[in-house]
C-alpha cells in the first residue's frame, strides 16, 4: 500500500450530506470517504492536465501530433520490446 498522509478538508454541508448519502446509498461506511476523496483528486488532476494539453497545443496541426505520438510509441517499444 502506499504511503499516506492526512488532510484537513473544509467542505459546505451540502457536499458533505450528498457524499455521505451517495456512499450509504451505495453500501460504502466513512472508511470509503478517504477513497472516494482521492478517486476524486486523481480524476480531477487528469482532467485538467488533458485540458492544459490540448490548449498547448491548440494550434499544433494534426498531422503533427499524430506524428510525434507515433515516433514516441516506436521509441518506447524499440526499449520494451528490443528486435
Amino acid at each position: 500500500m502506499a504511503e499516506t498522509v492526512r488532510w484537513s478538508l473544509v467542505i459546505s454541508k451540502e457536499t458533505d450530506k450528498a457524499l455521505r448519502s451517495y456512499l450509504a446509498r451505495h453500501g460504502k461506511r466513512k472508511v470509503n470517504l478517504s477513497k472516494f476523496v482521492e478517486d476524486a483528486v486523481r480524476w480531477r488532476v487528469l482532467d485538467r492536465t488533458v485540458a492544459e494539453t490540448k490548449a498547448a497545443n491548440a494550434n499544433v496541426p494534426p498531422e503533427e501530433i499524430e506524428a510525434a505520438i507515433d515516433e514516441a510509441v516506436r521509441a518506447v517499444r524499440s526499449q520494451r520490446f528490443p528486435a
